[in-house]
């Protein structure tokens, strides 16, 4: 239904001249979208001329038009940033226009948009009635709508609209901190997680171009990069003088000796500290806004925590493997065949460990933590020789059978000295897989190794993986007692003995890893 004359005069009234918002347009923020739902044309044309040059917080407004509900559904359907819906009643039917607002709110899920509903016939929907019934912010009657009441009307609902979105901002970004903090956890390497934090970053904020995360060095005013991305990334490892223009070092240095963050136009440099190094940097390049800098400052506030934390799980697994290879020195020490006998067992567990997870053999066992802790763990296999006596673990030749009996022992010395240390820590360490080696990698498929004559499936699985690795590496090597095999005649025992001495789903997997070596015609 059209508007009456005497409700467009009413409707553009005279008055003194509308205030312009303030400062002018910046241009590099998007302009503020109203879309008017009128089936008169010349409501469309002097709502445009009356708000068409006002400014509010630096931004313009732009306006969609739609002459009824069903064109209004097909734009809000695919325009997400309206912020504010002129919106008539009587359109082509006598509630279109609150029918489209039960569209919005209920179907299209939008809660942001701001809704004046304005009508030349209030008779058709009471106000109080309306108010009540329906999710609309204002109602006008276009016979009070004056320009001035317009302009008003817009403000109040921009602002509101602005709020509402911030807060929307803020509590989806706060959403992504929880979910990115829940993520760097998971992270157990220093490289992995500094990684991570630069990828959240881009991923809280969105329309970032590119972040980093840079530490002190020793040296003063100097930086290095931790890791980058986006505009950033290949800069890991650099120092900043090496890798970044000179505006973009002076904020990080800035930003470093003032302890505060530092923003210009473009970019912005967020402090923080830890434990270990002052004032790290996160500096992100792009247009930031205040919300969008509050969520990097609560995020650096748990990067710091978080990146203390891996450190010092950095540092303890570091002593765990200083711990173990110390044991190994022991073995070492012993026999001087296991020094480098240790460390290609180590490498070929974690290959054999890797392949079957790849293959996906096992999958209750073999995990990505089960891979970790193999190599580190086989090192320990041997660590029971330290109780045979030096005249039997270093003769040059056969053992006799009483010699061979007291040789076997360093299966089960080995795995009851390591069971008792893992009796002072929780959870499945590497020392219990260690013990698990050091016991069972004698044990045969067939039930006839030692120390306890376990078969099949009973034999733990690290147990039955250094097996092979072991014999492999024993076999092609020179020993005290005996000379190295050539290769072929290692492979066709580990085949012979598939299914008495091995578990050949090992077997086959290291054959493929031996095949991916380049270390075997298999």
């Amino acid at each position: 239904m059209t508007a009456t004359d005497n409700d467009d005069e009413l409707l553009f009234a005279d008055e003194d001249s509308v205030p312009d918002g303030g400062p002018a347009i910046d241009p590099t923020l998007p302009p503020w979208v109203i879309l008017i739902v009128d089936d008169d044309p010349e409501v469309h044309a002097i709502t445009r001329v009356v708000l068409g040059e006002m400014i509010y917080e630096r931004r313009g407004v732009t306006f969609l038009s739609a002459h009824t509900a069903a064109e209004a559904k097909a734009i809000l359907r695919s325009h997400e940033d309206i912020a504010t819906i002129f919106l008539d009643v009587v359109m082509e039917t006598d509630d279109a226009g609150l029918k489209l607002v039960h569209f919005i709110r209920e179907e299209l899920g939008n809660s942001q948009v701001r809704i004046i509903l304005r009508t030349g016939q209030p008779g058709q929907a009471p106000e109080r009635q309306v108010i009540v019934s329906c999710d609309i912010n204002d109602y006008k009657a276009k016979s009070e709508l004056t320009a001035q009441k317009l302009f008003t009307a817009t403000v109040s609902a921009l602002r509101s609209y602005q709020h509402i979105v911030a807060l929307e901002q803020s509590r989806r970004g706060l959403e992504k901190i929880i979910d990115a903090a829940a993520a760097l956890q998971e992270e157990r390497s220093l490289q992995r997680f500094v990684e991570g934090v630069v990828q959240q970053i881009s991923s809280l904020l969105g329309h970032a171009r590119g972040a980093l995360l840079c530490v002190p060095n020793d040296e003063p005013g100097t930086a290095e990069i931790l890791a980058g991305s986006g505009l950033f990334d290949g800069t890991a490892g650099r120092r900043l003088a090496d890798a970044l223009d000179e505006g973009t070092r002076a904020d990080i240095a800035a930003a470093q000796a003032s302890g505060h963050a530092v923003s210009r136009d473009g970019s912005y440099s967020a402090v923080f500290r830890t434990r270990r190094h002052t004032a790290c940097v996160v500096h992100v390049a792009g247009t930031l806004t205040p919300i969008d800098r509050q969520l990097v400052e609560i995020f650096c506030s748990k990067v710091a925590a978080g990146l203390d934390n891996v450190y010092l799980l950095e540092q303890l697994r570091r002593t765990q493997t200083a711990t173990v290879q110390v044991l190994g020195k022991l073995a070492e020490f012993k026999d001087e065949v296991t020094g480098e006998h240790v460390k290609r067992i180590e490498r070929w567990t974690t290959l054999i460990a890797r392949e079957l997870q790849a293959r996906g053999t096992f999958p209750d066992i073999v995990d990505d933590h089960f891979c970790d802790h193999i190599g580190l763990a086989s090192i320990l296999h041997d660590v029971g020789k330290v109780g045979i006596p030096d005249h039997i673990l270093r003769k040059p030749g056969r053992l006799d059978p009483d010699e061979m009996t007291i040789m076997r022992e360093h299966a089960a010395i080995g795995g009851t000295v390591l069971r008792e240390a893992t009796r002072m820590v929780d959870g499945h360490t590497y020392l219990q897989l260690g013990a698990d080696i050091a016991e069972s990698h004698h044990e045969k498929w067939d039930g006839s190794g030692y120390p306890r004559g376990l078969s099949g499936d009973a034999i733990p699985l690290a147990g039955r993986i250094v097996a092979v690795a072991d014999v492999y590496d024993a076999l092609i090597h020179t020993r005290p007692y005996k000379k190295a095999w050539e290769q072929h005649e290692v492979l066709d025992l580990l085949r012979r003995e598939t299914g008495t001495h091995f578990d050949g789903r090992v077997v086959d997997a290291f054959f493929a890893v031996l095949e991916r070596e380049g270390a075997a015609p298999v």
